[in-house]
């Protein structure tokens, strides 16, 4: 089973697609792998297989255990995953995505991240009908009565979620804003078991939004994004109809930023 050419359909090298392939088995293999198991799986020949985990080896993408012989993912592989989670930029990353559903809603999306106890908007898309909302890019919110920032609240580490809400004023903004922490805790629970959150008039009179939280590698709440429009337009019902939609925008967005949901 010796490699043949190098070159397949002209964009492929094979070569370097084997090794690959070869790293992506050892990296899901606490115990590693060896040569013979890593070529019968392939299937290589044995000296092709070790030739490429050595290359590999050299270059620190694997490493060898000295008393079993298999072998492991390496630690450069770390450092680029690092190098990777530096280079994100969260809106690039999400802009697609948000574009998606904007042409689906024609409604207004935002993007949004947790800072010091607050939602700022980084990103906001108009849609195709009419609406005036006080959002900005680079608008602060706060938590208790947008649905981006009840959403970031719920899975906040629990400790953090309530340092936020001791500190808050709750200040009511409308007629169904939640002004009681305990009521807003209750709430929250539910948010956090359902993975959404409703703005139902409580931040703006009239305005109607459903929101979705977005993680980061690690699984920490970083952002969170919306769909939002007039209360006349973005029934209840229409709302149960995109809620699906707003929160596989949200995984595919976390996915991005290195997500794995447990």
């Amino acid at each position: 089973m010796e490699e043949v050419g190098d070159l397949v359909d002209d964009s492929i090298i094979q070569s370097v697609d084997r090794a690959l392939h070869i790293l992506d088995m050892v990296s899901r293999k606490r115990e590693g792998c060896g040569v013979t198991e890593l070529s019968i799986a392939l299937p290589l020949n044995k000296t092709s297989v070790f030739r490429m985990l050595s290359t590999l080896k050299r270059h620190g993408l694997v490493e060898q255990d000295p008393e079993t012989e298999r072998y492991k993912i390496g630690y450069k592989v770390l450092e680029l995953s690092g190098r990777l989670l530096d280079s994100i930029d969260l809106r690039a990353e999400a802009r697609p995505y948000l574009r998606e559903l904007e042409n689906l809603t024609n409604e207004v999306i935002h993007l949004v991240i947790y800072n010091r106890g607050e939602v700022v908007y980084i990103e906001k898309l108009e849609g195709n009908e009419t609406l005036r909302m006080h959002s900005k890019v680079g608008n602060r919110a706060p938590m208790h009565c947008t649905g981006v920032g009840k959403v970031i609240l719920a899975h906040l580490p629990r400790e953090e979620a309530q340092d936020v809400i001791d500190q808050c004023e709750l200040t009511r903004h409308t007629g169904n804003t939640i002004t009681d922490k305990d009521a807003l805790c209750d709430h929250l629970r539910r948010v956090r078991q359902q993975g959404y959150a409703l703005d139902l008039e409580e931040n703006e009179a009239g305005i109607n939004c459903i929101a979705a939280p977005i993680f980061d590698h690690a699984g920490r709440v970083v952002s969170a994004l919306s769909v939002s429009g007039p209360a006349i337009r973005m029934t209840e019902e229409r709302i149960e109809t995109l809620k699906g939609k707003v929160m596989e925008t949200s995984r595919k967005i976390s996915r991005r930023l290195g997500y794995t949901a447990p």
